[in-house]
């Protein structure tokens, strides 16, 4: 009898044992095809393409070749250059045609009468270039704006995805949802009522209290303060902003392979908070200071 019964057990399991491969040839708990299968069921996204912002010249916008001067005096609001056609300040990329060096930083406008060559050099944008002062040098000014470019995404997310496809199914669990007490029932269909009163009472309170008009905010929130290419001089400046009362940002940014920095405060959430920055801004020296959208 015992060699009868160990006969049966051993037919079950083998049973179960080919039951268990089916069509794919092997054992499920051990994944057999199942990662060719979800791999080329996967799909795929190597085309799919996402969008980054960048700095791009625009001379359309703004562009100039002069002789830029740079005084010899210190200045502040970081890297800047100053031209007598200048509508509003843009953000610009100055170039020193005779060394090819090249420099992030503002562009404002330069009063005509001011004797001299037509830029004027900040003293942080002669230090970029390796100008020296009083001594002329040609310089050529390009606008900035930022635009939208497509990249093509990284492997890693392609890798991502074979690893997500490798991993077997999990098993289906099944939920049934539990017949609640009827105890429960009563408290749960007084509570419902209770707090439909409250929301209608809520709801007239509401309708009888009159709606304050937000106020706008404005376009430019962000006041910038200057355009940096040592990353100590915005960090210095940032702190001066902080001791007159206000909040300041100090943002890493790169353009063409140059790192800058740019110090704003803000953001403000209305025009006549907006003025009150600029002029605390131009009472600490930073005349030169613009409202910028961010």
């Amino acid at each position: 009898m015992r060699h009868g019964w160990t006969g049966r057990v051993a037919l079950l399991g083998a049973a179960l044992v080919l039951g268990g491969c089916g069509e794919t040839g092997g054992l499920p708990f051990l994944g057999g095809e199942r990662t060719a299968e979800a791999e080329a069921e996967a799909p795929s996204e190597a085309g799919s393409v996402r969008l980054v912002e960048r700095d791009v010249e625009a001379p359309e916008v703004f562009q100039v070749a002069a002789s830029g001067l740079w005084d010899g005096r210190p200045s502040l609001g970081g890297v800047w250059v100053a031209h007598p056609d200048v509508e509003e300040p843009e953000r610009v990329i100055i170039r020193d045609t005779g060394s090819e060096k090249f420099v992030i930083g503002a562009l404002f406008r330069r009063e005509r009468e001011v004797p001299g060559p037509p830029l004027q050099v900040s003293s942080d944008a002669a230090e970029a270039l390796g100008l020296l002062a009083g001594q002329p040098r040609e310089l050529e000014v390009t606008a900035l704006r930022r635009e939208e470019v497509s990249e093509a995404p990284e492997d890693d997310a392609a890798e991502d995805q074979a690893t997500e496809a490798a991993l077997p199914e999990a098993a289906e669990v099944s939920a049934a949802p539990l017949e609640p007490v009827a105890a429960a029932e009563e408290a749960l269909e007084a509570g419902d009522d209770a707090a439909a009163g409250d929301d209608t009472a809520s709801a007239d309170d509401t309708a009888a209290e009159p709606a304050t008009p937000p106020r706008s905010a404005p376009e430019r929130p962000y006041v910038q303060i200057g355009i940096f290419s040592v990353e100590q001089n915005a960090r210095n400046t940032a702190t001066a902003m902080r001791q007159a009362g206000m909040v300041p940002t100090v943002r890493k940014q790169e353009t063409q392979g140059k790192t800058f920095w740019r110090v704003l405060v803000g953001p403000a959430p209305n025009r006549r908070d907006l003025e009150a920055l600029l002029d605390t801004a131009r009472e600490q020296g930073f005349a030169d200071a613009y409202a910028v959208r961010d």
